[in-house]
């Protein structure tokens, strides 16, 4: 009897644990398709196709679409904290 309660605390600790790396894998795999998207997007704009460029400039430029949408979502989350705890960004 003594046991159950550790083991159901171990349980649920494991179970939050997996939780929290499934999210984060879900949240990168989610900002690399939206890069990916993004980079296609920059290089038809460009007036040139994927498929001309090598793979460590595709990389380059995926990478680099990543950090921008990661920038955005920080951008965004300051700021929808700051308007949480109703401070004024603008004044």
């Amino acid at each position: 009897m003594s046991n159950e309660p550790k083991n159901i605390e171990k349980d649920s600790r494991n179970f939050v644990v997996r939780s929290v790396k499934g999210l984060g894998r879900r949240y990168r795999a989610s900002i690399r398709a939206k890069a990916i998207e993004r980079a296609k997007t920059r290089i038809y704009l460009h007036g040139k196709k994927p498929e001309e460029f090598e793979e460590d400039v595709l990389e380059i430029i995926v990478k680099e679409e990543e950090d921008k949408i990661k920038a955005e979502l920080k951008d965004k989350t300051i700021i929808a904290l700051l308007a949480a705890l109703g401070i004024s960004f603008w004044t």
